[in-house]
């Protein structure tokens, strides 16, 4: 692993979403190649814990607060990097939450937050990273987390399971506009599958019952099946080093998603559930 990822030594990665779960598992991990890490994230108390622990490993790091819903907070975190190590080699694109309810019952400011986090957070963190990149001309790797979600679908996660694929289909277009350029700058999406991180703990939950029970099954799932962000770290990023658009933490099961979701696509056919998931919903 080791050598795959040996084009980051003496590089510099920012990752948002790097207080906790694969965020901070994929800082970890740059810093223990030899990359100078700039750990964003909105709680700067976990950012800041995980970077005084990368520097007492030898290794350069930079906490900064950054709500990726706000463009402003993203052109920040790329003036303060500049400034601080220079150009970026590694931009990740991690932060991101989850929301559960039915779509009518979200309110208007939870249905904004959302989007903002998970959407529009990747697409600042490209506008404001990547013109310094492109100018900087030398090799370079930008990846945004999407989830295996983004090739399904999923009622009362409804927020966040079209928040991934709008950031999938975000990063096959910039993958091509990156060609377009004729840029030496590597586009990924990764696809993370179980990962016990907090996302669940975070989320921000309906009162309805269908929504707890929802949560509890899914949080249950990532705790007792689910790898660890480092773990997860460990295979991500040696797929983006080599240059792979689709990053995955569980090749299999996204490759399960991805042949069912274009069978359902194919055949045109009505959405539709397992008869487990629909069971563990309350329907049938």
């Amino acid at each position: 692993m080791g050598q795959d990822m040996a084009v980051f030594r003496g590089g510099v990665a920012v990752i948002t979403g790097a207080g906790s779960g694969i965020g901070e598992g994929l800082a970890r991990l740059a810093a223990q190649q030899g990359m100078r890490v700039v750990l964003a994230d909105v709680a700067l108390d976990r950012a800041e814990q995980v970077a005084e622990e990368v520097r007492a490993g030898g290794a350069e790091a930079l906490a900064v607060h950054t709500d990726v819903a706000e463009p402003e907070a993203l052109d920040r975190l790329a003036a303060v990097t500049h400034e601080t190590f220079g150009d970026v080699t590694l931009l990740v694109n991690n932060a991101g939450i989850e929301t559960l309810g039915y779509v009518w019952e979200l309110p208007a400011a939870l249905w904004e937050k959302t989007l903002n986090v998970n959407i529009h957070g990747a697409i600042h963190g490209v506008r404001a990273f990547a013109p310094r990149m492109l100018e900087a001309g030398k090799r370079a790797w930008i990846a945004n987390t999407s989830s295996i979600g983004g090739l399904g679908i999923m009622p009362i996660q409804t927020s966040y399971v079209l928040s991934k694929h709008a950031i999938l289909s975000f990063s096959e277009c910039l993958y091509l506009e990156m060609q377009v350029k004729k840029a030496p700058i590597h586009v990924s999406a990764i696809l993370p599958g179980p990962v016990a991180t907090r996302i669940f703990e975070d989320s921000k939950t309906g009162e309805d019952p269908v929504n707890a029970r929802h949560r509890e099954i899914m949080r249950n799932m990532l705790k007792s099946d689910g790898i660890t962000g480092f773990e997860a770290a460990e295979r991500i990023l040696p797929q983006i080093a080599e240059g792979r658009f689709w990053v995955s933490t569980h090749p299999e099961t996204t490759r399960e998603f991805a042949n069912n979701r274009a069978r359902h696509l194919s055949e045109l056919s009505a959405p539709s559930l397992p008869p487990e998931v629909l069971a563990g919903l309350g329907v049938g």
